[in-house]
Order: C-alpha cells, then structure tokens, then sequence
C-alpha cells in the first residue's frame, strides 16, 4: 500500500514538473513571437565568400545604414517600416548598385522585402531567436556568399541611433528576454530545434 502511494506522488511530482516546463516554454514561446513580429532586419547577402566580394558587402551596408535611419525616421511601429521599406526598394537598390557600380563589380544588387528565415542570431547585447522574420534583403550578385545582418526597425544597428531599444518595439518582457540571452541559452537552442521542426513540415 506505502509503495503504490509513493508511486502515486512520485507521478504526481513528475505531471506537475512536466507541466510547469511545459508552461514555461510556452511563455518562453510567446516572448520569441513578440520579438519576430516586432523588428524589422536587415539582411546582406555577398556575392560570395572571395575578400573582395565580401568588403563590397559591407561597404553596400555602410551606404544604406547611412541612409536607413532617416527612411524610418518616422516610423513608429515595425507595420510603418515594412510599409515604407516596401515603398523605398527602389531607392534602396539604386544606393546599392552604385556602390557596386563605383567599386567597379560587373554584378547587381536586388532589394526586396520579405519573410525569411534566421537561425538563433547574436548582436551586441541582445539575441534574436530562430524562426521567421519580415526582412529587408540586400542579395548581391549570386548571393552565395556570408551575410550580414542588423535590426532597422527599432533602429538599433546604427551608432547614431543608440537610443532606440527593443523595447520600443515589444513589451519589457520580451525585450529582456533578448537581453538576457545567457540565462535561456537553452531555450534559446530548444527553440531553434522547434522552429526548424516547423520548417521541415511546413514545407510538406
């Protein structure tokens, strides 16, 4: 009788364990969708991995940052800044081609706007986690080479606009939780498994 009530808790611990982890992801969860809904990144992708291609990579990065925090200047949620993302292709492909074409590269630049997937990202003093973001997208010439990639809405990837945070975009919640990124470092990793899950079958 002592040893099936022992079970009995025994199981009892082991439910209540499971679900409090359960819980806790979950929240975890919907703290990393805030922060996928929230921003707006920037994705550079060089022609390749040669020195020269990926210099220019970042020289097309300095010309459009320099230009990046008076296009969202106005924007006041990351909605604004897809929209006005979306309405300044043009000119942000034209920055582009002209560094290319200055730097004397026979290849093109093509700017879009749309959903792309990252894996777990570090920057500074925040993470960003896995999953699927509404990206502007730099592609440069075969775009086979390293990328190079920021946040343009808030506006936290440029020096003179080191007063935007995350939290200017999400709750406080889920701004600590990209900034505390070396206490969920784990769930950080358990997240990236889950959404590349999600991938694999959303693709079936």
């Amino acid at each position: 009788m002592k040893t099936k009530i022992r079970k009995n808790i025994e199981l009892g611990v082991l439910f209540g364990l499971i679900c409090a982890v359960t819980l806790s992801f979950a929240r975890f969860e919907t703290r990393c969708d805030e922060l996928r809904e929230g921003v707006l990144r920037l994705h550079i992708i060089a022609n390749s991995d040669s020195e020269s291609d990926q210099q220019l990579k970042l020289a097309v990065r300095d010309e459009i940052l320099k230009n990046s925090t008076d296009i969202f200047a106005t924007c006041a949620t990351v909605e604004d800044a897809i929209i006005t993302a979306e309405s300044k292709i043009d000119d942000i492909n034209k920055i582009a081609n002209n560094v290319l074409e200055q730097s004397g590269f026979d290849y093109e630049a093509r700017v879009s706007v749309g959903d792309k997937y990252f894996d777990t990202r570090e920057y500074d003093d925040f993470t960003l986690p896995a999953g699927t973001y509404k990206s502007l997208v730099v592609d440069l010439g075969d775009a086979k080479g390293k990328n190079w990639w920021c946040v343009v809405f808030p506006c936290i990837c440029v020096p003179s606009a080191s007063d935007n945070k995350l939290s200017d975009s999400v709750s406080n919640e889920a701004a600590k939780t990209a900034e505390n990124a070396p206490k969920y470092k784990i769930k950080f990793k358990s997240m990236e498994i889950y959404e590349k899950i999600k991938k694999i079958f959303s693709k079936n």
